[in-house]
C-alpha cells in the first residue's frame, strides 16, 4: 500500500516536540496571525524557523495555517505573513480565503496552497475548481461518507487530505456564523468562542449542537484505498499528551497493529467518538458533549502517555564510514543526501587490545538522543593502532551535529516586493440602487413582481416544482443553487440545471466554490451569494476569473469596508433576513425515527431560552437561523448596486410588509440586529 502521511497538530512548541516524537509525518502549525486558532501558542519569527529547522532535521514537512479571511485593511499585514512563512522554508500552506491564495501566487508562488476544510470543497466539482487553480491539496469537508470521498479523489489528481480524528464542528467547515453574530468573534478569523458547546436544547434534548468527536482508526485502509494521501488529526488547542496518544494510535491503526482505544478516548472525547459521517450514519449517535467524567477520566493517562514522547524517535537511517591508520582518523556519516565528514586524533599505538571493528561498531552505532540511527558500516583500520572511546563517542557526536544541521538548514521559498494590487481597481455603482428578493416558496414571489424589486431569487427546487416562474419572472428571475451539493445529489443537480437551460433561465446564485463553476463552464449568468465569504478585493477578483458576474458580500464584512470595497464587479449584501449562522448535514432537529417526525422547521433554545430556528433543506442539508432578523433598512449606506431581502420563514404578508418598509427607508418596530455591518469584527 501507498505511503500515507500521518499529518499532527503542532499547536505549541510541546506539541509539536510529542507529535514529532510519536511519529508523525508532517505537523501542521500556526502564525501569530491569519490562523485558525488565535488562541493557541502558535509560532511566528525565529520560533517559526526553528520549529521548521526542528521538523525538517528529523524528515517531517511543515505545513503553515493561513486558513482565515482576511480584510482589504489587513492585506499589507498579510503581506508580512507570507513573507515570514516564506523564509521560514515550510513545505505548503493552508488557505480559506481565495484573496489569500491570490496574494500568494503573487508574492510567492512557489509555495504549494493547500485549500483548508474552512473553504468547505465537499463536492466533485469543487475539487476539480480547486485542482484548476492550482491546489496541490485539497483538505476535504469533514461531512463525507467514504463512497463520496472516493468519488471526488478519483475525480482529480490533487492530493486529498482528510481528518481522521478530532473534533468535529457542528457547522459544515466554513458556513459558521453563530460564533461572530452572537458575540463578535468569528469563527472564520480564528476566533472561534464555541457558543454551539452550550447548552441549546432541541425535542427534550441537551446540547443539542454539539457532536462527539470524530474518530477513523478504524476505516484507515479503506481511506487510503478511496485515494486519501493524508490522515490529519484536529487539535492544536489540546495537550501535547492529546497529540503523542493520537499519533500513535493513527499511525498503529493502519499498521494493523493494536492501539490503545481506552486511553485515546479518556485523552480527550466528547462522550466518545464518532464515525457517523464517514459510514453514512448521520444519526443522534453522532451527538455528544464533554461531561464531568470525561474530564476526570483524563488525569489518569497523562503520565502514561507522556512515555510515548519522552524519547527522541530515531528514524533517519545514516551509512557510517570509519577508517584509522597510524597518522589519522577519519569518520564519515550519511543519509544519502547529506555528509558530514570529521577528523579525529591520531591513533597511538596498541598496547593490549588493537583496535578492531567490533570495538569500532560498538562506539559509533550509539545515536540515542538524536533522529538518527546506524544502518550500514565500512571500515578501513590499520593493524596495531588504538583509540580511546572518548576520542571515538567526540567524532561521533561532531559528524552527527553536523549532518543534522546541514539537514535543518533552511531553505526559504522566493519571495518577491510587489505591490498588492498591481492596477487600480474601481469601485463599480450603478448609481441606480437596486433591491433582490429571496423567497423560500414560488407563491410569494407573485406579490414581488413590481418596480420595487428589480431580482426575484428562487431555490432550484422551487423552479422545478414550478416551471411556469421561468415564463412568468422572465428576466427577474435568479435561481439559487443550494448552498451545500453533496455527491450523492451532485450528479441530479447538473442535470437539473440542464433543465433550467431548457427553460430559459440563464441566471444562478451560487453559494460553493463547486456549483460557481460548474454553473460558469454550462454558461450561466452566475452571481455569487453571501456563502462564498468574500472579504477581500483579490477574493472578488479571483471569483470574477471563475466567471462570477457580481457579489453578495460576507454578512461579517463592516460596513465601512463594505462601502469602500474595491472592485469593479457590481457588489451587494444581505439587509434584511434571518441569516443562516450554520448549515447542518447531521440535523439537530431529528429524532430517533431521524426525520421522520420533522415538518422542515423546528424550534431550538439556548441557555437563554432565546428561541432560534431550524430550516430544512429538501432532506439534504439544513440551516440554523438567526433568532432576530438583520434589518438595515433605515441606515444610510453607499456604493451599494444592489441589497438582497433574504426571506426564509416568514409568511407572505410579512414579506410583503418588510419590502414596502424597505422600500420607504423606514424602521423595523421589532426586534432586529444590524448584524456586524456596524460591529467590530474580531
Amino acid at each position: 500500500m501507498k505511503k500515507i502521511e500521518i499529518l499532527a497538530p503542532a499547536g505549541s512548541r510541546e506539541q509539536l516536540y510529542a507529535a514529532v516524537r510519536a511519529g508523525a509525518d508532517a505537523v501542521y502549525l500556526g502564525t501569530k496571525n491569519f490562523n485558525a486558532r488565535a488562541s493557541a501558542e502558535n509560532f511566528g519569527g525565529e520560533d517559526l524557523k526553528d520549529a521548521v529547522m526542528y521538523c525538517h532535521g528529523r524528515d517531517i514537512k511543515v505545513y503553515a495555517a493561513m486558513n482565515t479571511l482576511i480584510t482589504d485593511r489587513e492585506t499589507e499585514k498579510a503581506k508580512e505573513e507570507i513573507k515570514e512563512i516564506a523564509e521560514s522554508g515550510a513545505d505548503g500552506v493552508l488557505i480559506q480565503d481565495f484573496g489569500a491564495a491570490s496574494l500568494w501566487r503573487k508574492h510567492c508562488p512557489e509555495m504549494p496552497l493547500h485549500c483548508s476544510t474552512q473553504m468547505t470543497i465537499h463536492n466533485v466539482q469543487g475539487a476539480k475548481a480547486a485542482q484548476e487553480l492550482g491546489f496541490k491539496r485539497i483538505v476535504l469537508a469533514r461531512e463525507l461518507s467514504l463512497d463520496e470521498i472516493r468519488k471526488i479523489a478519483s475525480s482529480v489528481n490533487t492530493e486529498i487530505e482528510v481528518f481522521v480524528h478530532g473534533a468535529m464542528c457542528m457547522s459544515v467547515s466554513g458556513t459558521c456564523l453563530l460564533s461572530s453574530m452572537i458575540g463578535g468573534r468569528s469563527g472564520n478569523r480564528g476566533k472561534c468562542a464555541q457558543p454551539c458547546r452550550l447548552n441549546f436544547k432541541c425535542r427534550d434534548r441537551e446540547y443539542a449542537l454539539s457532536l462527539k468527536d470524530l474518530s477513523y482508526t478504524e476505516h484507515l485502509r479503506e481511506l487510503a484505498e478511496a485515494g486519501v494521501c493524508s490522515f490529519k488529526i484536529e487539535g492544536r488547542m489540546k495537550r501535547p499528551e492529546y497529540a503523542a496518544a493520537a499519533v500513535t494510535a493513527v499511525k498503529n491503526a493502519f499498521l494493523n497493529r493494536p492501539y490503545d482505544k481506552e486511553s485515546l478516548k479518556a485523552v480527550f472525547s466528547r462522550s466518545g467518538f464518532s464515525d457517523g459521517y464517514l459510514t453514512g450514519k448521520r444519526t443522534l449517535d453522532m451527538f455528544g458533549y464533554r461531561t464531568r467524567d470525561d474530564v476526570t477520566a483524563a488525569a489518569p493517562v497523562f503520565k502514561q502517555l507522556q512515555l510515548l514522547y519522552k524519547d527522541e524517535i530515531q528514524k533517519i537511517p545514516v551509512s557510517v564510514s570509519f577508517s584509522a591508520g597510524s597518522e589519522n582518523s577519519f569518520l564519515e556519516v550519511s543519509d544519502g543526501r547529506f555528509t558530514a565528514s570529521v577528523s579525529g586524533e591520531k591513533p597511538e599505538k596498541a598496547i593490549n587490545k588493537p583496535l578492531d571493528e567490533s570495538y569500532c561498531k560498538r562506539m559509533l552505532e550509539k545515536t540515542g538522543g538524536t533522529p538518527f540511527y546506524a544502518d550500514k558500516f565500512f571500515f578501513d583500520i590499520a593493524p596495531g593502532i588504538s583509540m580511546a572511546a572518548s576520542q571515538l563517542n567526540a567524532m561521533r557526536r561532531e559528524a552527527l551535529e553536523i549532518l543534522y544541521e546541514k539537514r535543518s538548514r533552511i531553505q526559504p521559498k522566493k519571495f518577491t516586493e510587489e505591490n498588492i494590487s498591481e492596477k487600480e481597481e474601481k469601485t463599480f455603482s450603478s448609481h441606480i440602487f437596486k433591491n433582490s428578493v429571496r423567497l423560500r416558496f414560488e407563491k410569494f414571489a407573485q406579490s414581488f413582481d413590481s418596480e420595487d424589486a428589480e431580482k426575484i431569487i428562487l431555490p432550484l427546487r422551487e423552479i422545478i416544482n414550478h416551471r411556469e416562474a421561468a415564463e412568468i419572472y422572465g428576466k427577474k428571475l435568479i435561481c439559487e443553487l443550494p448552498s451545500l451539493v453533496f455527491p450523492d445529489t451532485e450528479e441530479k443537480t447538473l442535470k437539473r440545471l440542464e433543465e433550467l437551460k431548457a427553460l430559459g433561465i440563464n441566471h444562478v446564485s451560487a453559494d460553493n466554490i463547486g456549483m460557481a463553476k460548474a454553473a460558469g463552464n454550462m454558461g450561466f449568468t452566475v452571481h455569487g451569494g453571501h456563502g462564498l465569504n468574500i472579504l477581500n478585493s483579490p477574493a472578488a477578483a479571483e471569483y470574477k476569473k471563475l466567471g462570477v458576474t457580481d457579489i453578495t458580500l460576507s454578512p461579517e464584512i463592516m460596513m465601512s469596508l463594505a462601502e469602500n470595497f474595491k472592485t469593479d464587479l457590481p457588489k451587494g449584501i444581505i439587509a434584511y433576513g434571518f441569516l443562516p449562522l450554520m448549515r447542518f448535514r447531521a440535523c439537530p432537529a431529528q429524532s430517533r425515527n431521524g426525520c421522520k417526525d420533522c415538518k422542515g422547521l423546528t424550534v431550538i433554545k439556548d441557555r437563554l431560552n432565546t428561541d432560534f430556528y431550524i430550516l430544512c433543506s429538501g432532506k439534504q442539508y439544513s440551516s440554523l437561523l438567526n433568532s432576530v432578523p438583520l434589518y438595515i433598512g433605515d441606515k444610510n449606506y453607499k456604493n451599494m448596486d444592489f441589497s438582497t431581502l433574504y426571506f426564509t420563514f416568514e409568511p407572505r404578508d410579512m414579506c410583503e410588509k418588510i419590502l414596502k418598509l424597505f422600500t420607504e427607508k423606514k424602521p423595523l418596530k421589532a426586534k432586529k440586529t444590524g448584524g456586524l455591518y456596524y460591529r467590530e469584527l474580531l
